[in-house]
């Protein structure tokens, strides 16, 4: 754990070196199931606290089923004088996710039904799967396939699939209220560091914050294999749903580029909170309409259930060159851009947790400011970087008990983080009241 001095708001720093993180978990081989993503959770518990939960093969799941656990040792493709042409111990990309087990020689036109490559990027190996395939396959340079004429080859698939269970990681925080923040990401992928892994390393860092800072609001992180990790953790926590008020998935946040959020299907007030952190944040971004492809979003988005929860990125999934390929590597993801989408999200929760309603004790007119002292405790907070006048009249104005400060800071133009620094004023100075509570 880091003991870097940790700031408040868009400077803030890590609690842990994030890009660290990543190296760590970068050569593990994950999938679906099997023994990376239990040693990838393993890793994680060390920083939080993370209640590990294994889901046994064949349990009925909503419309779906557990797969099997899938296993692999190793997976070669050799010349038959026995020359090493392709090794999964030299990159665990090479073998098509879920690879049932094959031994065998195979010519070069049966080898090429089951070879994957990226003519369009000859020199990268790509990253398949074929989860329910029941088939095996191998993925490799475009410029090694071509070099690739012998008439057959050895080829070895040391795999199996059998019954056994899929882990996913589950941290949780109690709040003051039962209401919750759900975060997700993703960790079935092997070694991929943007799209897979700066998910994993900014959720930890936030679950660290939070057990340190405490939170209003329920704190919940899940580490899961993509849709049927999500659509598992639903089906085992239905009754519990109604809790999440705001959710994100977070995926490919280590990249350079530009913010992109997609918001939920529903419009929640998640979709407001990120735009508005995103908007005074000063870094490029984009908002989405929400579509059913993507990322966990789709399952959390899924018509029955339709919760609050939207999906956080930089470049967004499929459309810059290294996604799904061996350039996602750790040269790709930079460190200070994990550092600053930890800090976006960061200050995004502390919206969450402080957005509260008010509404005026006596709504009567304008209240007196000067008796009350109001006008010297301006003039330190604008010392201080922090509310104006103008951000008090706003609050004093808009509590009726019907607009959140999002909903304020919104319609004044004003970071929420002054206009809950004027509600503290006002709230001080007995001029407000939350809404619910004497």
């Amino acid at each position: 754990m880091s003991n870097r001095k940790r700031h408040a708001g868009a400077d803030e720093v890590p609690p842990i070196d994030l890009h660290g993180l990543v190296r760590e978990l970068f050569p593990i081989n994950r999938s679906l199931t099997g023994a990376g993503v239990r040693e990838t959770l393993a890793i994680l518990a060390r920083y939080i606290r993370l209640e590990i939960r294994e889901v046994p093969s064949g349990t009925a799941v909503l419309d779906w089923h557990v797969p099997l656990e899938w296993s692999i040792r190793s997976a070669t493709i050799k010349t038959l004088d026995g020359r090493y042409l392709v090794d999964f111990a030299n990159s665990n990309l090479h073998v098509v996710g879920y690879s049932k087990p094959f031994h065998g020689v195979v010519s070069r036109a049966e080898l090429a039904r089951h070879v994957h490559t990226l003519p369009d990027q000859p020199d990268l190996i790509p990253y398949r799967t074929g989860y329910y395939a029941d088939d095996w396959g191998f993925c490799l340079t475009d410029d090694l396939w071509r070099t690739m004429q012998d008439d057959s080859y050895l080829v070895d698939i040391d795999s199996d699939l059998s019954s056994g269970s899929l882990a996913y990681g589950e941290f949780f925080l109690p709040g003051e209220v039962p209401d919750e923040v759900l975060i997700t990401a993703h960790i079935c992928h092997p070694s991929l560091a943007n799209d897979n892994l700066s998910g994993i390393a900014v959720a930890v860092a936030l679950a660290m914050r939070q057990a340190q800072l405490g939170s209003r609001l329920g704190f919940r992180v899940l580490f899961l294999p993509a849709t049927i990790g999500a659509i598992s953790w639903l089906a085992r926590n239905e009754d519990h749903l109604e809790k999440i008020r705001y959710g994100l998935v977070l995926t490919c946040l280590g990249d350079s580029g530009g913010f992109h959020y997609k918001q939920s299907r529903s419009g929640a007030s998640i979709d407001d909170a990120v735009a508005h952190v995103l908007r005074h944040s000063g870094h490029p971004h984009d908002i989405m309409a929400f579509d059913p492809y993507g990322y966990d979003e789709r399952q959390f988005c899924s018509p029955a259930f339709d919760l609050p929860v939207g999906c956080l990125m930089r470049s967004v999934h499929g459309t810059f060159p290294e996604y799904h390929t061996s350039a996602d590597d750790l040269d790709f993801v930079k460190p200070d851009a994990l550092d600053r989408s930890y800090a976006v999200i960061a200050t995004l929760l502390d919206l969450l947790n402080a957005n509260r309603t008010y509404i005026r004790i006596d709504g009567r007119g304008e209240p007196q400011l000067g008796r009350r002292g109001l006008y010297r405790a301006i003039a330190g907070q604008k010392e201080a970087g922090g509310a104006s006048q103008m951000d008090l009249l706003w609050v004093l104005n808009l509590a009726d008990g019907r607009h959140s400060l999002l909903e304020m800071a919104d319609r004044s133009g004003t970071p929420f983080s002054r206009i809950a620094k004027a509600a503290r004023l006002a709230l001080e100075a007995k001029l407000i009241k939350e809404v619910g509570r004497d």
